[in-house]
């Protein structure tokens, strides 16, 4: 230790904190040397208050059973098979006496169509979300209910669990036509596994059973759930991005008509989620359940207001997307849309004297929600038809409301033909933003920090609307954040950026990773959730020009086995060949006898049938099987596949040393809409090469692909396919220098996204600083995670005492670290 104080030229006080955030000396590993190199001379891009913020959507149930305060689950009776196939219109409720769901003219309203018809002395009790009602003791919940009953009828309302009482029964006297009723309950127990039960004694209809606590979000009734308000909250976010998403472009784009009832996977419209919550249909969600729209779109720009965010919403093209791949050719369905996308910004900022102003004031909020910027469509696949109507929303939108920045998009791909025809219709427009989506492998965050530095600085600017490093693990956000120090490096070009998705019920995950987690009693923030709010609180006004040294380049063939895998799909392969640069045969199997040589370890059904190798599993997904030498180089791989039945296509696997690393061909993926080149790497997967393309059910194809070094060419048929070269280092050491304009401080921001520390000489170029810096660092093994029980990346705050014109600080391995630097 004393030879590390002497080098590093630090007191006494400085040396011990700084030793405090490396690692343990049981797992210390040799430092890395880099330098910092600062220009405070010179002046970067400024950085916009709102270029972090947060997407939402409703998926992993992130509004019913989540951010929507609301406990009861299929509140009114509503749940149908076209929502998901396990759905009756009493699940989540058990009857104890005569219950039916009625859909007749006794109903409510012509929305909400469904209501319960209960016999008298008949009892229904409610589950709730996950293990069921959460109440804590003490605690006050508002019921309500809207019912129809005879005279003298009694709706005894009551909150228990199997160990008893969770609050004193409350008597409801009701009579008449339909009329709400409420009550309060308080909580005598704490209990996450409650139920709320309703008895009659006379027969009554009853409809929109709801209970909400007390506490919610700024104590709105009816309102949001407060922890999870609270964490987005504290991420200072400066623009709210909703509702989607695939949610948004996907289900039908037709109008609601009374006579025929409300349809079901009707793609989501701002106007069905507005006006009173009880006259707002639900829905069938994309993401396999049901969506009451409690939470609609003024409930968003009332929660985009309260945590001091730019209100983004999305609304759809008419070109579905997320696998739908369709275009509707309905023009006067398509001005309905435009028109709806006019009474939207009406809605948002119109006087409360127009109409859709004063809809949005007759809802409690007669001031303006200065909306400024408005999506449209979402990863759409067809883009010189979602180009063609974005075109007509863009200029009606131009030509009322000119101050409103219309957002385009460029698919579902950071790359790609659908990208790179989307990129140059929205150049050739110049449209002024355009959103990209990608989820990719970590690796590919760190070879790509530079994805921007060649933007054209004169085009439409980027709205990194969805991206994420595919996982919750430590590695998943350190990649990220030396990606985002890229982001803010050309913060004048990255306008905005959103870590997607925001929200996931543990219990009900449709993807993953995601933000933020919960259950019904508890959240947490995952350790993408702490880099978020670390550069979202940290931002800086502008960047200070920087350098860092790299870390070499690990450098040599592409290597591994070979796989044959399908999706989803029923697939024969046979003929295939593995030989060598030099012409040796390293593999042959024609499957005339069996198929010994391959190593199946995941899901599907393969067997050899005809003197081939069939998988004939048509639900199974990554059924991958391998064969061959993890050490193998420098090959060729042919085979011949056939598509038996399915959705999809085939997947031809090279340079594979675990089910985990790979690369795969992957013909006829994404619903047999396109053919792309993927390469996984610690179960991330990163897309390398795109095109359009599908594969035909019953044709044999030949398949060959090519590798040299790291190079690799793929041959279809025998005609070239493409090719790429997959030799960028992923750099674990990046840095970025802003600085804080109110505060007079310069925010030095290191990654050290290795197991190695980084002890690195800083100069600050002549800029004079105090010698007291304030640091938070987040730093963990590469697998940590944090759950509901364990949180082992949090930040930590400290002082270093050694700041200077030029000094030399240790950045922990796997860390995240940002130095606050006075300047005097």
């Amino acid at each position: 230790m004393s030879r590390t104080r002497w080098k590093l030229g630090l007191g006494v006080t400085a040396l011990l904190t700084a030793s405090a955030l490396l690692p343990s000396p049981a797992h210390a590993r040799a430092v890395a040397d880099y330098t910092i190199t600062v220009d405070p001379s010179a002046r970067g891009a400024a950085i916009d208050d709102t270029m972090y913020g947060v997407f939402y959507e409703d998926i992993n149930r992130a509004a019913d059973g989540g951010l929507y305060a609301e406990l009861v689950q299929n509140r009114s009776f509503e749940y149908s098979a076209a929502d998901n196939g396990s759905y009756t219109p009493l699940t989540a409720w058990t009857a104890d006496g005569a219950a039916e769901v009625l859909d007749d003219e006794g109903r409510l309203n012509a929305r909400n169509r469904a209501y319960l018809s209960l016999a008298a002395g008949a009892t229904v009790t409610n589950t709730g979300y996950n293990t069921g009602i959460r109440v804590e003791k003490g605690k006050k919940y508002d019921f309500s209910v809207w019912a129809r009953a005879e005279s003298g009828t009694t709706l005894a309302v009551a909150l228990g669990d199997a160990a008893g009482s969770l609050a004193k029964v409350r008597e409801v006297a009701a009579k008449g036509k339909w009329r709400k009723y409420t009550a309060t309950l308080t909580a005598t127990r704490t209990s996450s596994r409650g139920r709320l039960a309703v008895a009659t004694t006379a027969p009554a209809a009853l409809d929109m059973v709801s209970l909400f606590p007390r506490e919610t979000y700024r104590n709105q009734p009816g309102g949001l759930r407060k922890d999870l308000a609270e964490k987005i909250e504290a991420l200072h976010p400066g623009f709210l991005r909703f509702p989607g998403g695939c949610l948004v472009n996907t289900g039908s784009m037709a109008d609601y008509s009374a006579e025929s009832g409300w349809q079901r996977k009707r793609s989501y419209q701002w106007k069905d989620t507005v006006g009173p919550v009880e006259e707002r249909a639900t829905n069938a969600n994309f993401w396999g359940y049901n969506q009451s729209y409690g939470l609609g779109y003024y409930e968003y720009f009332r929660f985009a207001e309260d945590i001091g965010a730019m209100p983004l919403p999305v609304v759809p093209a008419l070109v579905t997307g997320c696998g739908q791949n369709k275009a509707v050719d309905d023009d006067a369905l398509l001005q309905r849309h435009i028109q709806d996308t006019l009474d939207l910004i009406e809605f948002a900022n119109g006087p409360r004297t127009s109409e859709w102003g004063g809809k949005r004031a007759e809802m409690g909020h007669p001031e303006p929600f200065h909306l400024t910027h408005l999506e449209v469509g979402n990863e759409e696949n067809l883009p010189e038809e979602f180009f063609a109507r974005f075109q007509q929303f863009r200029t009606a939108v131009e030509e009322r409301y000119p101050e409103i920045t219309v957002v385009s998009n460029s698919g579902p791909d950071d790359s790609g033909a659908t990208f790179d025809t989307a990129w140059r219709l929205n150049r050739d427009a110049d449209v002024a933003m355009v959103d990209e989506h990608y989820y990719n492998s970590p690796q590919w965050f760190l070879q790509n920090n530079d994805r921007y530095d060649s933007y054209d600085r004169n085009g439409p600017k980027v709205f990194l609307g969805e991206y994420a490093s595919q996982g919750n693990a430590w590695r998943n956000a350190l990649a990220e954040a030396a990606f985002m120090t890229g982001l803010e490096r050309n913060a004048d070009v990255v306008k905005l950026a959103s870590y997607a998705p925001l929200l996931a019920n543990e219990d009900y995950v449709q993807w993953s990773p995601d933000m933020i987690w919960f259950n019904n009693h508890a959240s947490w923030g995952s350790v993408n959730y702490e880099v978020q709010k670390l550069f979202m609180t940290n931002t800086g006004d502008h960047v200070v020009p920087s350098t860092a040294t790299t870390t070499p380049a690990v450098s040599g063939p592409i290597t591994g086995a070979v796989g044959l895998s399908t999706w989803a799909t029923s697939a024969a392969y046979d003929d295939v060949k593995v030989t060598s640069a030099d012409g040796g045969t390293l593999l042959s199997d024609d499957f005339s006898g069996d198929a010994s040589r391959w190593t199946h370890s995941g899901t599907g059904s393969w067997s050899v049938q005809d003197g081939q190798y069939l998988q004939s599993d048509t639900a199974a997904e990554n059924t991958m099987v391998t064969a061959g030498d993890p050490a193998w180089h420098d090959y060729d791989l042919h085979v011949k596949a056939t598509k038996k039945a399915g959705k999809e296509g085939f997947l031809v696997a090279f340079g594979v040393k675990d089910t985990g690393n790979h690369y795969w061909w992957n013909l006829g993926g994404w619903n047999n809409t396109r053919s792309a080149v993927e390469q996984t790497s610690d179960g991330g997967k990163s897309t390398l090469l795109s095109k359009a393309g599908s594969i035909e059910t019953g044709r044999a194809y030949d398949i060959d692909v090519k590798i040299r070094g790291r190079q690799v060419t793929l041959y279809l048929d025998g005609r070239e396919w493409g090719s790429f070269t997959d030799d960028k280092p992923a750099e674990p050491f990046r840095q970025i220098v802003t600085r804080d304009d109110r505060t007079g401080e310069l925010i030095v921001k290191v990654v050290n996204a290795q197991d190695t520390a980084a002890r690195t000489a800083v100069d600050l170029g002549g800029a004079d600083v105090a010698p007291r810096a304030r640091v938070t660092t987040l730093a963990a093994d590469q697998d940590a995670v944090n759950t509901g029980t364990d949180t082992p990346v949090t930040p930590v705050t400290s002082t270093f005492t050694g700041a200077a014109g030029t000094f030399t600080y240790t950045f922990p391995a796997n860390s995240v670290t940002f130095l606050r630097l006075r300047e005097r």
